[in-house]
């Protein structure tokens, strides 16, 4: 069975429907004072060893079959701005999974656009067993995305040692519990149920985001925490990297005829490409706002593109 890479999980907006709301912490409060770390132990444990051998597999298999591209599309994967409407509807306006419910699938209802408002700033931590020369990996491959998605949504993503607000995890088993005291302090107000779904991943989920909504505006998001699986070998790490910050700034479900994209199911690319980057590109405009139906946002998107004529407008 072809295993997950990524999942979106929306706490607040559930509990937005729920008729309560879930504060981040403010903006202006004092970063969270980590845990103590525990000493690393002096190799991974048979579980976290694994787990390793088992995402190498996949990733072998994967390669093999001539998936996870890296190429961004091409010729054989033409689309146009009709695709483009369509497969942004998909993947803006549904969620993949019932937000509130764990791992349920979503019930298949549109909601409203949800983006962020205030600049991103991308926090990446790691548990005490991820090795340095992964740490330097992993955080230059955040900080190299984060431009990347700024230049794609025009709007200011930096990945910042400080006063963060998208904390990015790289977590092994056996940092389990160090990573879960890490979202605690993190979201404080996080709900049982949103909380479990960090401490009850199971090994096809590759790794997850959960984004937070301003209080009193469920669709504008303040806050969001991604757990990226430490056992993967760098092209999937790479891949939960730039799905799972992608679908943080509000790109939240797959499609199936999402092509070419890595907001598909199909595994076919591993890293954000210009279609993705397109979708970006419209769900900043600054036309298109938290809130939005799909029927209100269609001729709006409709003009943009038709008023790009050879470049953004």
């Amino acid at each position: 069975m072809r295993a997950r890479i990524g999942l979106v999980l929306l706490g607040a907006a559930f509990l937005a429907l729920a008729g309560c709301e879930m504060a981040a912490p403010p903006a202006a409060a004092p970063a969270p004072v980590p845990p103590p770390a525990p000493r690393p132990a002096p190799g991974p444990s048979e579980t976290s060893a694994a787990l390793a051998a088992h995402y190498a597999r996949i990733e072998r298999d994967l390669l093999n079959r001539g998936l996870l591209r890296r190429d961004g599309g091409g010729p054989d994967t033409p689309w146009t701005d009709t695709d483009l409407m369509r497969n942004f509807e998909s993947i803006v306006f549904f969620d993949e999974y019932r937000p509130g419910a764990g791992f349920r699938p979503s019930g298949g209802l549109a909601g409203g656009l949800r983006k962020w408002t205030a600049p991103v700033r991308f926090g990446v931590e790691f548990g005490p067993s991820v090795p340095p020369d992964q740490r330097a990996a992993d955080r230059a491959a955040v900080a190299g995305y984060a431009a990347r998605l700024s230049r794609a949504t025009r709007h200011p993503i930096t990945s910042e040692a400080r006063g963060a607000n998208f904390h990015v995890l790289f977590m092994s088993e056996d940092d389990r519990a160090y990573g879960l005291a890490r979202v605690r302090a993190l979201a404080p107000q996080i709900d049982a149920a949103t909380l479990g779904v960090f401490r009850d991943m199971p090994r096809s989920i590759h790794c997850l985001v959960v984004a937070f909504s301003q209080k009193g505006n469920p669709h504008s998001y303040d806050r969001a925490i991604a757990w990226v699986r430490a056992e993967h070998p760098a092209l999937s790490r790479a891949s939960c990297i730039h799905e799972e910050l992608a679908q943080g700034l509000g790109l939240a479900n797959d499609s199936p005829r999402a092509r070419p994209s890595i907001f598909n199911d199909d595994e076919e690319f591993a890293l954000l490409t210009r279609h993705d980057e397109e979708l970006l590109w419209l769900l900043y405009h600054p036309d298109l706002k938290p809130g939005m139906t799909p029927d209100e946002a269609r001729p709006i998107i409709r003009r943009l593109l038709d008023a790009r004529a050879g470049g953004p407008v």
